[in-house]
């Protein structure tokens, strides 16, 4: 898989681009929603730029499945781990989960694909006391 510098937009897009392929589709509703929010300039990215992204990250999964001879395009635990690593900044963390659950919940169900990359990313990025702080203020 390749890297990418810390907390740069490409690093943000695959955490993105990650979410919005975890269950297997990108959907309308989650490409709409990506839209509406201007989600690539978010993260610092055109529309291009972010397809690049999306592209490249394709081409390592491919890979991935072909090394192992599965010809599963997953994500395993150590290679999620990494790729989350690569967002250190407290602020940037908390604004990338919200932008993955938006365009996870786009489509009005989570997926157990969709679910184990937020709880992967709650868990990495130590974010489970923000959630629980957000949870007892409503």
């Amino acid at each position: 898989m390749r890297s990418y510098p810390r907390n740069s937009p490409q690093a943000c897009a695959r955490i993105v681009a990650l979410a919005m392929l975890a269950d297997g589709s990108m959907c309308k509703k989650e490409l709409d929603t990506f839209d509406r929010l201007d989600l690539h300039e978010r993260i610092g990215l055109d529309k291009a730029g972010f397809h690049v992204v999306v592209q490249t990250f394709c081409e390592d999964l491919l890979i991935a499945a072909h090394a192992s001879g599965s010809g599963m395009c997953r994500v395993d635990p150590e290679a999620l781990a990494e790729l989350l690593g690569e967002i250190d900044m407290p602020q940037l963390r908390r604004q990338l989960l919200g932008l993955c659950v938006a365009i996870v919940e786009a489509d009005g169900r989570v997926a157990d694909g969709e679910s184990i990359v937020l709880d992967a990313a709650v868990e990495h990025w130590g974010l489970k006391r923000d959630m629980l702080e957000t949870s007892d203020a409503a």
